[in-house]
């Protein structure tokens, strides 16, 4: 009868006295596990760490929006000669085919 109990109702069965098989080989892969899982860790905090101790970027917001705001407005330019350049070659077309 105790085959068809639920999870649950088995748990109940865990005590200090209960007694759970682990083979070596288990063990070692518990700790191999953890070990890993601590070495990456450290790496990671102590990348964190040289990370705050490098230098500030060379090039502060200011003047990254002082250039992004200055490439805006000559592309606007640019638009604009090309399409003062394009009524030109339209003007040049019109006389060449009408001068005939």
């Amino acid at each position: 009868m105790s085959k068809n109990r639920s999870a649950i109702d088995r748990f109940d069965e865990f005590s200090e006295g209960t007694v759970v098989g682990l083979s070596i080989k288990t063990l070692i892969a518990v700790g191999m596990t953890i070990a890993t899982m601590v070495s990456m860790y450290m790496t990671l905090q102590a990348d964190i760490q040289i990370a705050m101790e490098e230098p500030k970027p060379p090039v502060s917001r200011t003047e990254y929006e002082l250039q992004t705001e200055m490439m805006d407005k000559a592309i606007l330019e640019t638009k604009e000669d090309i399409s003062e350049i394009k009524k030109s070659i339209d003007k040049m077309e019109d006389r060449l085919f009408n001068a005939r």
